[in-house]
């Protein structure tokens, strides 16, 4: 009997810390003040209610991982001194809005944000105990396509292919040094169909996807998660220790079947908040005059931005996640 009740018990057990790397999908307000939109309004306006550094009107990835876990959202790597009493017993978001696994224009990327968790461990704020306990999430890779997109524009497609190589093997470096480091699972979201973002769709005037960059995409995943099955094979401890969460399927199925998006022609593809012309983006200002555009009602659009989804977006790429059982991995 008592046997039975252990071994239930141990399956619902759940990581107790939860810290985060990379970008703006999963960032609560890294980026520095004075030169990111997510510090300006109309950013926040669902949650908290004003601008706190998330590239959202809301909440963003990372809010529904730990709510999950049930755990608080990990406090942002910068602000951690003016957080109350340090709190940092639920782990820490060291995710910074536009970097990527390698340098973009923004920094630090994913390997200087491991030196800060490695510094905090030999800084001995969290014990062997704390790490062997916790979840790591990344979420990666975006910003270095569209940097790099954006830099080789010269370039034919096929010339993308060796680039895909490097991201995924350096991302699984990455993963392997926070391992090292004594964290017990490393959970990595495969790449979103990145020709549906709205920066891409604009072109289409947000009618259609570019199916093109969404190829790139699969090839990214597929190697993904290859190279994950791969690590695990050679882990030999008969557990995953790296795993991906869908966001591929889970973005495209929401944008394809949700009767909120889908009413009048492609709706999903709009995103909320948008420049009022070319030059302008969300959250633009001149001369104290707004330039920008945001839309009724935040809960009804998928995109808040052109690259980010709404509080409501996450929720249904969340609650999607769930339903596909992709987030039971998440406990051990």
């Amino acid at each position: 009997q008592i046997e039975v009740q252990a071994e239930a018990s141990f399956q619902k057990h759940k990581p107790t810390k939860l810290f985060i790397f990379g970008d703006s999908y999963v960032d609560t307000g890294n980026t520095i003040k004075n030169n990111s939109f997510s510090w300006k309004e109309p950013y926040g306006i669902t949650f908290p209610g004003k601008p706190a550094g998330r590239f959202s009107d809301g909440k963003v990835f990372t809010d529904f991982i730990a709510k999950y876990l049930g755990l608080k959202s990990p406090v942002p790597y910068n602000l951690r001194e003016m957080m109350a009493n340090n709190n940092l017993e639920y782990g820490i978001n060291f995710a910074v809005g536009g970097t990527g696994v390698f340098d973009t224009e923004i920094k630090p990327n994913m390997t200087t944000q491991i030196d800060f968790f490695e510094e905090i461990i030999k800084d001995k704020v969290y014990n062997a105990s704390d790490l062997t306990n916790s979840l790591a999430y990344v979420s990666v890779a975006g910003n270095d396509y569209n940097y790099y997109l954006a830099t080789h524009t010269n370039d034919s497609i096929s010339g993308i292919l060796p680039f895909i190589l490097l991201v995924v093997n350096q991302t699984a470096n990455n993963l392997i040094r926070i391992h090292k480091l004594g964290v017990k699972k490393i959970a990595v979201g495969m790449l979103q169909p990145i020709g549906c973002l709205p920066l891409i769709t604009s072109q289409s005037s947000f009618q259609k996807c570019n199916d093109t960059i969404n190829i790139l995409v699969d090839l990214h995943n597929a190697l993904l998660t290859q190279t994950i099955t791969k690590l695990n094979q050679e882990g030999h401890n008969g557990d995953s220790t790296f795993l991906t969460l869908n966001l591929f399927d889970s973005f495209n199925s929401v944008l394809g079947h949700h009767k909120t998006y889908n009413k009048n022609n492609n709706k999903a593809l709009i995103p909320c908040c948008v420049g009022i012309s070319q030059e302008y983006v969300c959250g633009s200002v001149e001369n104290n005059v707004k330039k920008y555009n945001v839309c009724e009602n935040p809960k009804k659009a998928f995109f808040w931005d052109l690259f980010h989804p709404t509080q409501a977006g996450w929720h249904a790429v969340y609650k999607n996640l769930q339903s596909m059982g992709d987030l039971r991995q998440l406990r051990f």
